[in-house]
């Protein structure tokens, strides 16, 4: 297949304020330690963008702007890009959104219809809109290169997509703050190819070492994750 290219690079936000808490739609805004995450990752792509789209929260909004006003680059906020709502769940503690969810997560790894945040969104309605928003992208004129600034919930619909994994069958993929991933999409008409070229690259087996910890935890308020509650 010979189509149009397209590279995105999707980068997770770095560590948000707020404690241990569940983050669907709360809107904290990024710790010091996240924006050194998100500008190291920045630097770890080496690339020249020729645009910056991001989700509406300030966790990846803040510097998505910061980002694009300093390189000079179009801006893009689109709320298709924005985590999960988790309703009711939105906010607590992890301890205690664990004890109310664990009945849906263990439904959920085998009937991805069945995690229904009360009074939020429900999966089946998240993975649309993500997969929505990503095929939009296939509009992007041949060889752009974008960074999509978003959330470790939504890179859990697209990189299973890209690679043929069940949803809720993500757990392997490791997605922590400032996680950063290249996908090379080609695009024909009617048709698409898509690769993943690294995936949280540019970290040495020492600073791996050495988040592993934290990245298990953060792991566990990904909207998709499989490990439950």
């Amino acid at each position: 297949m010979t189509g149009k290219l397209i590279t995105i690079d999707v980068l997770r936000h770095g560590e948000p304020g707020g404690g241990d808490i569940l983050r669907g739609r709360v809107n904290p805004e990024l710790t010091a330690r996240g924006w050194q995450q998100m500008h190291e990752a920045a630097q770890r792509a080496d690339a020249d963008w020729h645009e910056v789209i991001s989700s509406p929260l300030r966790r990846c909004r803040d510097f998505a702007e910061h980002l694009a006003q300093g390189r000079r680059l179009p801006l893009r906020i689109e709320e298709s890009w924005q985590e999960l709502d988790y309703g009711d769940w939105d906010g607590l503690p992890m301890d205690e959104w664990r004890k109310r969810s664990a009945s849906q997560f263990r439904s959920f790894r085998e009937d991805i219809t069945a995690l229904a945040p009360p009074n939020g969104e429900n999966f089946i309605e998240f993975r649309d809109r993500v997969l929505g928003a990503w095929q939009g992208l296939a509009e992007l004129p041949e060889n752009s290169h974008v960074l999509l600034v978003t959330h470790g919930g939504v890179m859990r619909v697209i990189l299973p997509t890209v690679l043929g994994i069940a949803l809720n069958r993500s757990l392997p993929l490791n997605i922590p703050f400032a996680c950063l991933t290249r996908v090379l999409r080609e695009v024909d008409t009617g048709r698409e190819r898509a690769s993943v070229l690294f995936h949280n690259a540019g970290l040495g087996s020492q600073s791996r070492a050495s988040e592993a910890a934290s990245q298990r935890q953060e792991a566990e308020s990904d909207a998709t994750t499989t490990a439950g509650p």
